[in-house]
């Protein structure tokens, strides 16, 4: 079996998808900065009663997730396999949310899949272009 990989353009999908994760994290970072800073609970009148939800601990939820989006995008720009790995988990994870929101915002979610389908396509099948690509 030969070393040579031949990179194609579906390494822009790989970068694409790190560039996602990091955007991503950036936001849950600054959602969760605000959360852990700003009040600690939010109350929501909701028909059923009165709904109280503890921030600070969603802002922890997101501030580590935010980390942890930005280390695994980086880590995938640098061709990374293990990065692979957990991006096409996080990419599913996110194919599954977009699925269960298909009646609530139906053109958003399908787009998202879309994307979501394409960027696990090119993790998978064309991965090993991204570690070759950084090699060059």
């Amino acid at each position: 079996m030969s070393n040579d990989v031949t990179v194609t353009g579906w390494t822009g999908w790989g970068i694409f998808a790190g560039v996602l994760l990091i955007i991503g994290g950036v936001i849950d970072l600054i959602f969760g900065l605000a959360a852990v800073i700003g009040p600690d609970s939010s109350y929501f009148l909701t028909t059923s009663g009165l709904f109280m939800v503890d921030v600070a601990g969603w802002g922890w939820w997101h501030l580590i997730s935010g980390a942890l989006l930005i280390f695994v995008g980086i880590s995938l720009i640098a061709g990374a396999t293990w990065a692979r790995v957990i991006a096409i988990i996080l990419v599913a994870l996110n194919a599954l949310g977009q699925l269960s929101l298909l009646s609530a915002q139906p053109w958003l979610s399908l787009i998202l899949l879309a994307v979501d389908i394409l960027i696990i396509y090119a993790l998978t099948v064309h991965g090993r272009e991204l570690k070759a690509a950084q090699a060059k």
